[in-house]
């Protein structure tokens, strides 16, 4: 009987989505093919997206697929984070139990999953707000890689409108970075549930621009398709006139249509869509209505004993309330004895109809059962679940005492951004609640310290900011001076991720707040040495460093210790020194190593990839830069120091000339959404290749992303020169050779240089070249530029053969550098250097070496399509009279065109050597243009003078 009376609300067939479900088995088979990584499927309210999904899910199944399923819940925007992967994540454990799920992970992943469920034992204490959250992120990335690695897995999320910040964060991440063969992902959302402001916008546009990301949209219903459902829910064709009228005013949503058939009054149609869904509970029993509405407090799903305990029913009576609700398909019975309203727009509508007071009252009832028992509730959701009934019930005191423990408890699930707004609950209800810090444990601005650390960890720059001045503002630094440093090196943090200034000014003073002696001292020498070796600031970094050396030795900070090594690394980095930069890293490493300290690892080796190219040890490097990766995605320092090893990696490529290598390289790792600094020193790598390639307009873009056109002003050494570069290569492409000078003169004016191969040398050599192309046109500056370029020189080391390399570039010595290039196997220096060369021995009259030197340049450049480099080499091997192609001498024309060269070197005609070589004279007229071609060179008289000079005539 049950089964009937559900049937006649439901249609038993399904109606109207045979080309979306084609859609999605298709984005599958994509899938299984590495091309497609998830669906977005949007539709509105009640126009059937579960229905789809469930149907997708059963054919999948049905063909060997792993589905997991997870939905989001309203209470998710309220701090219950991550829950849809929870719930996956549950299914899967009861599949596989928690010791399977834990084997396919890197060790130690249980202590982060604990902290979603309990079956994978006690979570750690810590709060590891600097690198749990990502490394979380990574373990369900690793997870869902494992799996469809067994066989294709399909995860569904339902409701991603729903979804927490934290969940929209993991479901972009995995989206972007899912790129494994036989993995898809399918979201639902509301699509007429999208306000302007609402949070999924944002995630949706990014999803959007992301290579393997489809939407689906679900239409509403056609009249046909109306008529198709009404006729499998009745079980008879309905008339036309019935069709058409249901058809009319339920304008195709499948939801409406259920609603209408079970009213059964189509005479008298409801005003709204409201009163028609409410119809089918308004029919139940008035106790039914009753238990209903309580169910409507807590959620679209709520526990049977949960129930029973609000409710104040026994078993019996619960079950025979809900028995004609569970009849009439109002609620379904989910796993664990739970009840689950069949569609969230039912459970909406009836939770709408609570008074004011009941509303309260029953919330007040929920936060009361459940603070009783936690285990009414799944686990790990009592903390948010009693804020959020609490704050439904308009207690202030409980409110306030249950947002604070909802927020310890999510920092502990990373789940930091979910912290902000209960945290803020927290404050907001501060001065209602008398002695709210006896309460909580806490003072006011202890709240707004605990409010910015979970801004910093979740990246919200701008409340951190504001959370950071709040607090402040509270503090006397007479008084708690250390507290006070504390919250100014924080703000630095927040500074430095907007490019803020003033972050060294800020960062002195907090160092005039913290004793001589104390481990805040340490920890405020750290980033003030760090952001003065950045600077070129080296020689007072180094005494910062040496002092915080010794505190962080005496109070056996090892972590701290492996930054200020750090720090110190750069400042010989910058020095040039790399064999002392590989040492102090080294050093740091093993301390890394030593503390598991996944961030002092990651950054080790991030610096290390670096220093081993500025010494030329190219291949060390790439395979340091492959380790490096694969360790950040273990310690969850993917975005942070794993994407500046990224970047490294793709300067390592871009310097080996493995070009298309390193774009790829360094758009990967922009679609990781790296930091603003990380950001900017892929765009600057970017656009050295689209610069070194002629693409212009991408050059264009990117400056102007940087704001380097716009000579924006930088406080680090590096940015310093490296825009410095930029800009003047953008002034030669666009042959401008005054606006070049003037920013070679403005950036040896600088105060600081640095000797470290890449910046100030590397500078210095492209500086000969503006020199040499203004120098017509300005020759008293060129040759005040060339002095004051000799004095830098004078001032820095060359450590390594790459610093040699460019100072013999520098001197002009291009046959020289040209060598050690080659033994570095860095193919466009080697190309550069040897067109240099070439033009120095044009100029010298000696057009058979510069001719040599060419043709060996040309295939570097056109193997790398150096499109300017190698129009170049052309324009000035047609200058010397040389070829045009670097094969070897025997191989440059083909057999029969050396035969007919040989016959126009003497002078023959095309008819002439038509007639001895047995072809036509058309033919030898194409001989003879492929020839010129080949050689650059324009007259027969040419061809033949080059043809003696690179011995092409003999047989």
């Amino acid at each position: 009987m049950l089964a009937d009376m559900r049937g006649r609300a439901v249609s038993p067939v399904f109606v109207g989505r045979d080309e979306e479900l084609s859609v999605l088995a298709e984005c599958l088979d994509g899938a299984t093919k590495g091309t497609v990584t998830a669906v977005l499927l949007g539709g509105e309210a009640g126009v059937g997206k579960t229905r789809l999904v469930q149907r997708f899910a059963e054919q999948c199944t049905a063909d060997g697929a792993h589905v997991l399923v997870g939905g989001c819940v309203e209470l998710s925007i309220e701090g219950l984070a991550y829950a849809p992967f929870t719930a996956a994540l549950r299914q899967l454990v009861r599949e596989q139990g928690p010791a399977a799920v834990t084997g396919m992970l890197p060790d130690g992943a249980e202590r982060d999953l604990a902290r979603l469920l309990p079956e994978f034992g006690e979570p750690p204490g810590d709060g590891e707000t600097d690198t749990g959250r990502a490394r979380l992120f990574e373990q369900f990335l690793t997870l869902l890689e494992r799996l469809s690695a067994c066989r294709p897995t399909v995860l569904v999320i339902e409701d991603i409108h729903w979804a927490d910040r934290s969940s929209r964060d993991l479901i972009a991440f995995l989206s972007r970075n899912l790129h494994i063969a036989q993995a898809l992902i399918v979201m639902t959302y509301r699509s007429d549930d999208l306000h302007r402001q609402h949070p999924l916008r944002p995630v949706l546009a990014e999803l959007g621009r992301v290579q393997g990301v489809h939407r689906l949209d679900l239409p509403r219903l056609s009249r046909d398709e109306v008529g198709q459902q009404m006729t499998a829910i009745l079980g008879r064709a309905p008339e036309y006139a019935k069709v058409q009228k249901v058809y009319e005013r339920s304008e195709g949503i499948p939801l409406f249509v259920e609603a209408m058939l079970e009213s059964g009054e189509m005479g008298a149609f409801p005003e709204s869509m409201t009163d028609l869904i409410l119809g089918c509970v308004e029919r139940l029993p008035e106790e039914t209505q009753r238990v209903l509405r309580v169910a409507a407090a807590g959620g679209i799903r709520v526990s049977h004993r949960l129930l029973a305990a609000v409710s104040g029913l026994s078993d019996v009576e619960l079950e025979t309330a809900l028995r004609p609700a569970i009849a009439g398909n109002v609620l379904q019975i989910a796993d664990n004895r739970a009840y689950v309203f069949r569609h969230a727009l039912i459970r909406e509508a009836v939770h709408d109809e609570l008074l004011p007071g009941e509303h309260q009252r029953l919330h007040r009832r929920f936060a009361e059962e459940i603070g009783k028992d936690r285990a009414l509730v799944l686990p790990g959701r009592a903390p948010v679940e009693l804020a959020h009934h609490w704050h439904g019930a308009r207690d202030d005191r409980w409110a306030l005492i249950s947002a604070w423990e909802a927020a310890r408890e999510s920092f502990k699930s990373f789940a930091y951004t979910e912290a902000i707004p209960l945290l803020e609950r927290v404050l907001m209800l501060w001065d209602r609640v008398d002695d709210a810090a006896g309460l909580i444990g806490a003072d006011h601005t202890a709240v707004l310290e605990r409010a910015s650390e979970a801004a910093n960890a979740g990246g919200d720059v701008d409340k951190g900011v504001k959370f950071v001045r709040a607090a402040l503002a509270e503090l006397d630094e007479t008084r708690e001076p250390e507290r006070v440093a504390r919250l100014i090196v924080r703000r630095t943090q927040f500074y430095d991720s907007k490019g803020k200034p003033g972050i060294i000014d800020d960062l002195r003073h907090a160092l005039t707040l913290v004793s001589g002696c104390s481990r805040d001292r340490a920890d405020v020498l750290t980033p003030l040495s760090r952001h003065l070796m950045m600077r070129g600031e080296i020689d007072e970094a180094s005494e910062l460093i040496a002092e915080g050396l010794r505190l962080a030795r005496e109070h056996g900070d090892r972590c701290v210790e492996a930054d200020l090594l750090l720090n110190l690394g750069l400042g010989h980095s910058l020095n040039g020194d790399t064999d002392s930069t590989l040492q102090v890293n080294e050093q740091a490493l093993q301390i890394g190593r030593e503390s598991g300290s996944g961030r002092v690892i990651t950054r080790a080796i991030a610096n290390n990839v670096d220093a081993l190219l500025a010494m030329g040890r190219a291949d060390e490097a790439l395979r340091m830069s492959q380790d490096g990766w694969r360790l950040a995605k273990k310690y969850g320092r993917l975005r942070g120091s794993g994407l500046f090893i990224k970047s490294n990696w793709g300067e390592t490529l871009e310097a080996l000339g493995r070009w298309d290598e390193a774009v790829e390289v360094v758009e990967s790792a922009l679609s990781h959404g790296p930091v603003p600094r990380t950001r900017r020193h892929l765009l600057r790598l970017r656009a050295d290749i689209a610069l070194a390639r002629g693409e212009l307009p991408l050059v264009e873009s990117i400056l102007s992303e940087l704001g380097v056109l716009k000579g924006r002003t930088e406080d680090y050494i590096q940015d310093v020169i490296s825009n410095a570069r930029l800009r003047i290569g953008w002034y030669q492409a666009q042959d401008d050779p005054g606006a070049a000078l003037a920013e070679a003169e403005r950036v040896l004016a600088h105060p600081r240089q640095s000797s470290k191969a890449m910046l100030s040398w590397r500078l210095l050599s492209l500086l000969r070249t503006v020199c040499d192309g203004a120098e017509e046109i300005e020759q008293e500056r060129t040759a005040a530029l060339r002095a004051q370029a000799a004095t830098v020189a004078t001032e820095l080391s060359v450590i390594g053969p790459v610093a040699e390399a460019y100072r013999l570039s520098y001197a002009g010595d291009f046959d020289a550098a040209a060598t050690v290039w080659q033994r570095l196997r860095r193919p466009h220096n080697e190309a550069l250097a040897l067109q240099r060369a070439a033009a120095v021995a044009a100029r010298a009259g000696d057009r058979e070496g510069a001719a040599a030197r060419l043709v060996k340049a040309l295939p570097l450049a056109q193997a790398l399509r150096a499109t300017p480099l190698t129009e170049r080499i052309q324009e000035l091997l047609r200058r010397v009279g040389g070829g045009t192609t670097a094969q070897d001498r025997s191989e440059l024309l083909t057999p029969r065109e050396r035969e007919v060269l040989r016959l126009v070197a003497q002078g023959r005609t095309n008819r002439d050597i038509a007639a001895e070589l047995f072809i036509s004279a058309k033919t030898v007229s194409v001989h003879v243009s492929h020839i010129l071609a080949k050689l650059g060179v324009t007259t027969r008289g040419e061809a033949a003078a080059v043809g003696h000079r690179l011995s092409l005539l003999t047989r």
